[in-house]
């Protein structure tokens, strides 16, 4: 029987500050107190007393609740990188991010070395597109020294987007520290109202569509929809480029339904395994796993949809429900992934309310996820049929990815095959050829890349592979022709593993 937690979200690999604590959505989920475990009576003596020890010998008062707050964020924030403690703020911010609008500058940021412990600068993992953040010329890689006059060391993240964060039209000067800038940079911002369009669409050349998804949200799906059916105005596709580059994730069933909307109905999208009974599941392309209520919003898409050859670009910034999206439609050899290995977040996170008087919660790693070939992409991210840099030049984003986390997941399944699949297609570097690609990236710095404009080097080769053309990957030169770009998933659907 197939075992659901519809409303569970994936979280995002960073904090969005200003913008969103974290792609995610609340999820149902049995109360960890439910489950009668038997308490530790010698650790808990052992917290006593060093509860006793401050309170009688610090060096001044210390408050109650701080030492409490203080142990519960060590004990979960310990776990790994993505389960954290929601205090009120916290918990109420993380419920706004789901549909599209808040308050701040638009940019998703995170910790400079993964571990939140207020040593490091907070680093700016990218710009939403079209925010003040974005206008301004922040860009990713960019280290957030001063926040106004307060120094970011020291602060814990949490603290860091409380300053970023604030009423639209008020204003806020960040002070950044940039990859080969020799002098702090001093960025005036004023806050907006951020509404993030997470689809946009257009015709790149006549008889060929590109869709970006920015992140997953409550109205994705429905975005998707309307702009699929308007690229189908101008007449039938030739092919088609789903853009995830730097898309963090979001909720599970944006990832879902953006997945059905290119795969035949009812197939196995995702599957989940963790040690509660919730955290077993199986999601398909059904709508009650995409949408509630309503009329299906996929159900009048032009039927080519599912069959058009299709190029999915992704990166390092991909993650999370990003993953998820590329892993099935690689599965199901429905579309070929091109660009650079995703991030590697292959896990899910639930919401557990805290009883309601506190309005707080924990955002809690439950179980990894896997594609319907039973891959488990946790800490080895998707690794692309097409290896192809950020630019001609080289690679310009320098993501962390979720291996380089503290205390992150492990994969116990496929860590050595994927090491010896990414040897294989040539991404493991000698250091001379590390050293020329920083130096490739430290030059083209200087020109961002604006994803889906004629400029994009990566866009570009995905538009070769659907024409048959070669295609200027990181070691070799490629060209496949478009009719093997796409395998009907009806006739090569996966066995999906339990």
């Amino acid at each position: 029987m197939r075992k659901s937690f519809k409303n569970v979200g994936l979280i995002s690999t960073g904090v969005l500050a200003g913008v969103l604590l974290s792609l995610g959505i609340t999820a149902t989920a049995q109360r960890a107190s439910d489950q009668r475990t038997p308490l530790p009576i010698d650790e808990i003596r052992q917290f006593t007393d060093v509860f006793g020890a401050i309170k009688s010998s610090y060096v001044e008062p210390v408050d109650d609740k701080k030492l409490i707050t203080e142990a519960i964020n060590g004990m979960v924030s310990g776990l790994d990188p993505h389960s954290a403690y929601l205090d009120e703020k916290a918990f109420r911010d993380l419920r706004e991010t789901t549909v599209g609008r808040f308050g701040g500058l638009g940019i998703e940021v995170g910790r400079e070395d993964g571990v939140d412990d207020g040593s490091g600068f907070i680093k700016v993992v990218s710009p939403i597109e079209g925010t003040p953040a974005f206008k301004a010329g922040v860009k990713s890689g960019d280290l957030i020294v001063k926040i106004d006059d307060t120094n970011v060391k020291g602060l814990k993240l949490n603290d860091a987007v409380t300053k970023l964060r604030g009423a639209p039209g008020t204003k806020v000067t960040l002070t950044l520290a940039r990859k080969d800038v020799n002098t702090p940079i001093v960025v005036p911002l004023i806050r907006e109202e951020i509404k993030v369009q997470s689809v946009r669409a257009k015709a790149v050349e006549p008889g060929y569509g590109y869709l970006r998804v920015s992140q997953f949200q409550d109205p994705t799906v429905s975005d998707l929809a309307s702009k699929i059916n308007e690229l189908y105005k101008a007449g039938p596709l030739k092919g088609l480029v789903l853009d995830l580059r730097n898309n963090p994730g979001g909720v599970l069933p944006g990832a879902i339904g953006v997945s059905a909307a290119f795969l035949p109905k009812d197939v196995l999208i995702v599957s989940t395994r963790g040690q509660i009974q919730e955290a077993q599941g199986k999601f398909m392309a059904t709508r009650d796993e995409y949408q509630r209520g309503g009329d299906d919003v996929l159900r009048d898409l032009p039927a080519a949809i599912r069959d058009v050859p299709m190029v999915v670009l992704v990166n390092g910034g991909s993650a999370s429900a990003s993953e998820i999206v590329a892993g099935a439609l690689q599965d199901y050899k429905r579309a070929k992934i091109v660009g650079t290995t995703t991030f590697g977040k292959g896990s899910v996170q639930t919401i557990l309310p805290l009883p309601p008087e506190r309005k707080t919660g924990i955002k809690l790693t439950i179980s990894r996820y896997y594609t319907p070939n039973g891959r488990s992409i946790q800490a080895t991210g998707i690794v692309p049929d097409y290896v192809v840099d950020d630019t001609a030049e080289g690679n310009i984003f320098a993501f962390p990815r979720e291996a380089d986390l503290e205390h992150h997941l492990n994969n116990t399944e496929l860590a050595a095959a994927t090491a010896a699949a990414n040897e294989k297609k040539g991404i493991e570097q000698s250091p001379e050829e590390k050293k020329a690609e920083d130096d490739r990236r430290a030059a083209a710095l200087k020109k961002p890349i604006e994803f889906g404009s004629k400029d994009d080097y990566q866009l570009q080769q995905a538009l070769h592979l659907l024409k048959g053309e070669p295609v200027e990957t990181k070691k070799m030169t490629a060209a496949l022709a478009p009719e093997q770009l796409v395998s009907k998933a009806a006739t090569t659907t996966p066995a999906a593993k339990p």
